[in-house]
């Protein structure tokens, strides 16, 4: 087995070319964090024609609402948010600009061929291991909507967070690929 692939963000068309459905990859730079409420306020913004508090160009959101930060760590647990409920305002922030998102389980067709049509990839995050994931975030500071609490959208700076490709650019999809390498004849 290959080890892990290391990808810096912003991403660029030319890493994110070379990612493919099943690489193991760690990310360091900046990842921001945002759920389906703060998508909602994004989308929301991008359909007023009004500027938008981050620039998405080449940038990852990590779907998570992490607990509160024990005392002399940048952030509590920070595990991964089911990526469907971001389905709907996926394909608008790809358009924009938005290279990755991490979360788990699976996407919805529209935001794949968003990410095939624009370039852009999906990660999965491990579910259950937010308090190992916690660990290579090494700043965590609120950005944009600090009424969300736990949702507010944040910029975390990340030092080898491990993430595994699950669709790339070219439309594979490791979660349908493995239910159909395990179906029955």
């Amino acid at each position: 087995m290959q080890g892990p692939v290391i990808i810096r963000t912003p991403l660029s068309d030319a890493v994110i070319d070379t990612l493919a459905a099943g690489d193991r990859v760690l990310i360091s730079g900046v990842l921001y964090s945002a759920r389906d409420a703060a998508h909602k306020r994004l989308v929301e913004l991008i359909r007023e024609n009004r500027p938008l508090p981050i620039d998405l160009a080449g940038q990852v959101i990590y779907y998570v609402g992490p607990t509160p930060p024990r005392p002399g760590m940048p952030i509590g647990a920070a595990g991964p948010t089911t990526s469907y409920r971001m389905d709907p305002y996926a394909p608008v922030l790809i358009e924009k600009g938005l290279k990755g998102m991490i979360g788990k389980g699976a996407r919805g067709e529209a935001v794949i061929e968003a990410m095939k049509r624009h370039r852009a990839v999906y990660f999965a995050a491990t579910g259950g291991a937010g308090a190992l994931i916690s660990k290579t975030i090494k700043r965590a500071e609120v950005v944009a909507y600090e009424d969300l609490g736990t949702e507010a959208v944040r910029k975390l700076e990340v030092e080898e967070f491990p993430a595994i490709v699950v669709c790339d650019v070219r439309g594979n999809d490791l979660y349908r690929e493995g239910r159909r390498k395990y179906r029955r004849p």
